[in-house]
């Protein structure tokens, strides 16, 4: 099929490419106002017993605030001038439209949790409305009139919506400051490669309209369903970098062909071979990506729908827009040529001498040493994964310049935190007496992690009724039901986290939903783990049946499966070592170190590096399986089969390590881990599994590696992809030095 389509490329190439240039218009078109249909959130699982929680509170209008003024005054807060400006404040912005709840310090009786302990600061309090997106809209008509100096008060906008807002704009300048930097440094790398300035050109213009097009097929699946502007900025980098990697593999091979064919029939051997190998790394990707829609988080989800459509469109324009541009240029794609580089040799001999040949060889020759060296280095590498801690990411992931996490500062160091952690333990119905509700508080108060019980019935400490209900406990009615504001006897998280712990062991006398930051942290993680396993079992069934098509093997699947999981190691040891325990902070933009890491992160970093590493797994295991149809030799096979790719394995490996590199200029804590993390994996990848554990597998293997039962043959044979192309004459002798190298 992909030669049949070189046929019609080389005769429709003007045509095509006036139909790419149409397309990549518009999908710019279209992707300049994505980021603005993106949505903030996305973190936690909101089908969990927090999330059900909080969407009761939101639609009995008690949700919890998510905008925080932090009100400064020139004296005590106490004053009359302080009390009077500040309740006008509050007033004002309760007439507001799409507001619910507001209050403040001076209008809801003085409770000392709203006043900081200099007695300088107080805070008004609100919830505004709706979903992420029309929150953050509402916020940005409603910041201009009330920042800065009012009345002679200085305000502060923080808050979860503030953080949201203030993501969601970091999240876009990251991703345009990741695009700014990766196109002329990969530019120059691209030259350093090809030697000719025409070459260097392509991938980055196949890239670029990807990218554009992708952007515009985002804009529309944004306009159906929901997308996280976390998940939209790694997308876009991975896009860019699968471009450029299906491409240099292309040219690689268009360049390598032209030395023995003409044009027409070197893009069609480069569709047959590259191609068909461009495609199937391109679905391996997409099918690794496909994993993450197992998992309940909008976040997740949206990089599973966000890199499917990138890595198939990244495949698509490798296939289409970069071949018509074979043929408009034809032999003018050497042109530019510096460094006095020539077009790649393919030759036998030429090849043996080669380094990645050599170095199979060596390794070939001493297999269970070199597999046992690398795998120490790379489980020592990975040790500190073991003691990974995951959590919620908040203010403390933003710069210190970050509005929301001043506010967020000043509020836990100035003010009783203790507020701020509470959990909601929500009673959706109760019985009409107010006995059960009274005895289930006090109880709940007992506990030795609470400060402090309100509900309807009053507030509690210690088993012991503090004050009877008020006109300021109806606010936790909630219908028929109600529910208990319980705060914990310190600010610190650990006590949160032990006071969720005992109030789910208390029995209470009717059902129940406990909601708050560590419900949603214990929630979001157990939903994360208990999907874990179902979504691993998808990826590696898909896996090995894919691969199994590709190479007729049963056993080389399995060994592709552990040598990407292997190549991951070092990067969640990395994970762990610096951004949960904090060493190389300061190389990094001295992010804040919180002791844990978010609890997405793990699950989107495995995922692209994972399918990064199968893809890696692909270019090698094709080029292999070619060399071993040629000559029959499985020793043989893998030397010429990584010496032929191995230059354009490790160009590609290094190209989108410096795309991914860019997240490093991130100002997002767990943005960054994307920057360490990928390029790591795989560098390892390209290092130390296919220089090492590649060849040793493969000789210890020896020609088991390439067995299937009868059955099996006979369906690899009707429906196996073969990376073989058409054959232009007979094919090369096998020299002697290959089959006696090892």
């Amino acid at each position: 099929m992909l030669a049949r389509l070189a046929g019609l490329i080389w005769y429709r190439s003007k045509a095509l490419l006036v139909a790419a240039a149409v397309l990549a218009v518009v999908g710019g078109g279209l992707g300049s106002t994505l980021f603005d249909k993106l949505t903030a959130g996305g973190l936690s699982d909101t089908g969990a017993e927090s999330g059900r929680a909080a969407k009761v509170l939101e639609e009995a209008g008690q949700g919890a605030p998510n905008l925080m003024l932090l009100v400064t005054t020139p004296q005590d807060v106490d004053s009359a001038e302080a009390t009077e400006a500040g309740t006008r404040l509050t007033r004002r912005l309760a007439d507001e439209p799409g507001l619910r709840n507001v209050s403040s310090y001076w209008t809801a009786g003085k409770p000392p949790q709203l006043r900081s302990e200099n007695k300088r600061q107080a805070l008004v309090v609100a919830t505004l409305v709706g979903d992420e997106t029309a929150a953050g809209k509402r916020l940005d008509a409603l910041l201009p009139r009330y920042e800065g100096e009012q009345e002679g008060l200085d305000v502060t906008a923080g808050g979860y919506a503030m953080f949201q807002k203030e993501s969601a704009a970091l999240s876009q300048e990251d991703a345009t400051k990741g695009e700014m930097i990766t196109f002329p440094v990969t530019l120059v790398v691209l030259v350093l490669i090809f030697g000719s300035i025409v070459s260097a050109l392509l991938p980055l213009i196949v890239a670029f309209f990807s990218m554009l097009v992708g952007m515009g097929v985002m804009w529309l699946l944004a306009s159906v369903t929901d997308l996280s502007v976390f998940s939209m900025s790694v997308v876009t980098l991975l896009g860019l970098g699968l471009a450029i990697d299906y491409c240099l593999l292309m040219v690689n091979r268009y360049r390598e062909e032209l030395g023995s064919a003409s044009p027409e029939q070197a893009l069609r051997r480069t569709m047959a071979t590259a191609g068909r190998t461009v495609t199937f790394s391109a679905v391996t990707v997409a099918v690794v990506l496909a994993g993450l829609i197992f998992f309940p988080l909008q976040a997740v989800r949206s990089l599973a729908y966000g890199g499917i459509i990138t890595a198939l469109l990244s495949a698509v324009a490798a296939l289409t827009v970069l071949p018509a541009l074979f043929v408009v240029l034809g032999p003018r794609i050497e042109k530019g040529r510096i460094l006095g580089s020539r077009r790649p040799e393919s030759t036998a001999e030429n090849a043996e001498n080669g380094f990645w040949h050599r170095l199979a060889v060596f390794v070939m020759r001493r297999p269970v040493p070199v597999a046992t060296l690398a795998m120490l280095v790379l489980l020592v590498l990975g040790a500190p994964a073991l003691g990974i801690k995951l959590g919620m990411p908040d203010e403390r992931s933003m710069p210190e310049t970050s509005q929301s996490r001043q506010v967020a500062t000043a509020i836990r160091e100035g003010f009783d935190s203790a507020e701020v952690n509470a959990l909601q333990v929500v009673a959706e119905r109760t019985p009409e007496s107010g006995d059960s509700v009274h005895r289930y508080a006090a109880e709940l108060s007992r506990l030795p992690q609470v400060g402090r019980i309100d509900t309807t019935a009053g507030s509690y400490a210690d088993g012991e009724l503090l004050e009877p209900g008020t006109a300021q406990h109806q606010r936790f009615n909630i219908g028929d039901g109600t529910y208990f504001s319980v705060v914990p006897s310190s600010g610190s998280a650990q006590a949160a986290i032990d006071l969720l712990g005992e109030i789910r062991a208390v029995d209470s006398p009717f059902p129940v939903l406990i909601g708050g930051k560590a419900a949603v942290n214990e929630d979001t993680t157990d939903s994360i783990g208990n999907r874990l396993p179902y979504a691993l079992g998808a990826v590696a069934v898909a896996m090995v049946v894919l691969l199994f098509l590709l190479t007729g093997s049963v056993l080389l699947p399995l060994l592709a499966l552990v040598l990407s999981g292997l190549s991951l190691t070092a990067t969640f040891g990395a994970l762990v070592w610096i951004f949960q325990d904090g060493h190389l902070a300061s190389l990094l933009g001295d992010f804040t170190v919180t002791g844990s890491i978010g609890s997405i992160v793990p699950v989107m970093l495995f995922a692209l590096a994972f399918g990064l590493a199968m893809d890696y797994q692909v270019f090698m295991l094709s080029r292999i399986r070619e060399e071993y149809e040629r000559t029959g030799s499985e020793t043989a096979a893998v030397a010429m089969g990584l010496e032929r790719i191995g230059r354009m394995v490790t160009a590609a490996a290094v190209l989108i390590s410096i795309v991914f590199l860019a997240f490093l200029v991130s100002d997002i804590t767990f943005v960054k881990a994307y920057g360490v993390g990928l390029p790591l994996a795989v560098l390892m990848d390209a290092t130390v599994v296919r220089g090492a554990l590649l060849p040793a597998a493969m000789r210890l293997g020896g020609k088991a590696m390439w067995w299937a039962p009868g059955p099996l043959r006979r369906l690899h044979a009707r429906f196996g992809i073969s990376e073989s192309g058409p054959p232009a004459g007979p094919a090369p002798a096998v020299s002697s030095r290959e089959h006696q190298a090892v």
